[in-house]
Formats: structure tokens, sequence, C-alpha cells
């Protein structure tokens, strides 16, 4: 394995990933050449931290970017470029020592052609001679911004586009209806990064619009709006789920709003999170139906009735 590559292509097509994957194959404590995926080492190496610094878990995978470190740790605030205080404190004062564990250490620099002049030159002479087992991975999406010496020092690996099949079969693992597919994937453009980015924001507009819905028939005062939104609903078992989990973590998210200021608030919407929750427990039982959400509904009116205070709702009759 060589000790600098260079990860050379367009945003949002694996580069990150793929640096990922090479640490932990490095880094396994398992022995298996391409990492197992499985052992402690693999795991750390791909979990982050959930504070600042968003860096991996694992002591000898190191991050080097900007924005990723905050300005007490390296002593400056960056805006556009890496600066070289990040170099000597992040990259040289730990390049300098044996791994912490194992045997290998491996640095990813995102974003490598942000590195500012004097940051590269002064990562250049730990290129040129790095310690035993240290590795090197620079992703980059121009790697004509970066110093000739710099290139001149690290393995070029291109990555293209990804085609299109592949980028459908990601957005619809993601959950996107399939009518959406081609369209999506058109405005990719090649990028995972991006494709997911449309998609999600599609779902999460979609969930919110569920939510709004079902709540609107919650409070209707009389069925009509409940059956016909039951009746509509997409009935793919998948979104279903997702549609009443964005549900349920909106009622979590007031019950913890209101805990403090509004108990009796607060009780009725855990009331309804469980509702919700017996509702998923339903959908993963039975599968997707129209019966489970209008039984929800229902169950919400019935618990938004017994509120004190609450004024009964008009019930239509059908005939």
């Amino acid at each position: 394995v060589h000790h600098a590559y260079r990860f050379e292509g367009p945003p949002g097509v694996g580069k990150e990933l793929t640096a990922v994957a090479l640490a932990q194959a490095l880094l396994c404590t398992a022995g298996e050449r391409l990492g197992c995926g499985r052992c402690d080492a693999c795991r750390r190496a791909s979990e982050r931290n959930a504070d600042e610094p968003v860096v991996p878990l694992h002591p000898d995978f190191i991050f080097v970017g900007r924005g990723i470190y905050p300005q007490e740790i390296i002593g400056k605030k960056e805006t556009q470029e890496v600066s070289v205080e990040q170099i000597r404190r992040v990259v040289l004062a730990h390049a300098a020592y044996a791994p912490h564990e194992g045997r290998a250490k491996v640095f990813l620099i995102r974003d490598a052609d942000e590195l500012s002049i004097s940051a590269a030159n002064a990562l250049l002479k730990t290129l040129e001679e790095p310690r035993q087992g240290t590795h090197f991975i620079l992703l980059t999406s121009r790697p004509e911004k970066l110093l000739d010496t710099i290139r001149s020092r690290s393995l070029p690996v291109r990555f293209g586009p990804l085609p299109d099949d592949d980028l459908a079969a990601i957005v619809k693992a993601r959950g996107l209806a399939p009518e959406r597919l081609a369209e999506v994937v058109e405005m990719a453009a090649g990028s995972a990064a991006t494709a997911l980015e449309v998609a999600d924001a599609e779902l999460s507009a979609a969930r919110q619009a569920f939510v709004a819905g079902l709540m609107r028939a919650v409070a209707a005062p009389d069925l009509a709006e409940a059956v016909a939104f039951s009746e509509a609903i997409e009935r793919d078992r998948g979104t279903l789920l997702d549609n009443l989990q964005a549900l349920a973590a909106a009622f979590a998210q007031r019950v913890r709003q209101r805990i403090r200021s509004a108990p009796a608030s607060a009780e009725l919407l855990a009331r309804r999170y469980e509702l919700v929750l017996d509702a998923i427990d339903s959908v993963e039982r039975n599968g997707s139906s129209p019966l489970i959400v209008s039984g929800l509904i229902t169950s919400l009116r019935h618990a938004e009735q017994r509120r004190p205070g609450a004024k009964p709702p008009i019930v239509l009759q059908r005939r």
C-alpha cells in the first residue's frame, strides 16, 4: 500500500466512502486484507464523535479539513482555506509518533485543494518522508489547484460520475417514489450526494405533508376528512412507516417542549405518541392499510375528546 493517495473526482461520487474503507483495511485488527468491517477498529474508523470536532472515534484515523476543528483547538478561525496551524496541530503533531493502536495511522484530508500555500508546504515534508505505517489520503474535486509538489508525491485515483442505474438504486433504497427516480437521477448528474440531497428534501416535504394532513383530519369536525385522508395515503409499507415515524417524532419533540411549561398538554401529547407507536407496530406486523391509519385518526380524536375542556366534535352520520 502506498503512503499517499490522491482521490480525484466530482463531489458526491464516493471518494470519502472509499477512503474510509481503505482506512478500515489498514486499521483492521482481524487480519483481513480488505478490512472485516466488524472488529472494534473497523467500527470506530467508520463511526463519528457526537460532539465537535466530528471526527472518527479511532485515534489513528485523523481527519483534516476546513471547518472540522473549532478555533480553540487549532488557534485560528478558518473561513476559506485550511490553515498551516491545523496542519501543525493536527497532522505534524501526530505524524511524528507511532500509532496509538495497531500498525497504521491514516490521515484523511478533505478538499485538499483548500490547503493554504503555507499549509501545503508544511505538509510536504511529511509526505516526502512519512513515518513507517503512516498513510495519507487526499480528497479533491479540483486537482489542478494542488501544488505540483503535492501532486508529484501522491498517487492519483480517479473517480468518475456514477452510472444512472447505480444512482437510481441508491435513491430508491432511500424510499423515493418510483415515478420520481428518473428526474432525480437526471438532476444529480452522476453525484450520489446530490441525488440523496434532492431525494431527502422531497421525502421530508412528503412526510411533513402527511403529518399536517393527518392532524387536519384529527381536528376536523366530522369524519369525512379522516376517511378521505386514509383512502389517499401511500400504500407502500416502508413509506407509511417512515411517515408514521415522522409523526411520532413530532409528538415526542412537543412533549419535551411542554413537559415543564404545560404538564397537562404534555400528557395528552405523550398519549398521542403512544398511539402512533401502536400504529407503527400494527403496520410492521400486518402491512400497510388505510384501516390502520383511519383507526389511528379515530384514536387520536378520542384522546382529544378526553382532554379537560375539549369540545366534542360533530360526527358525520353516514347513510
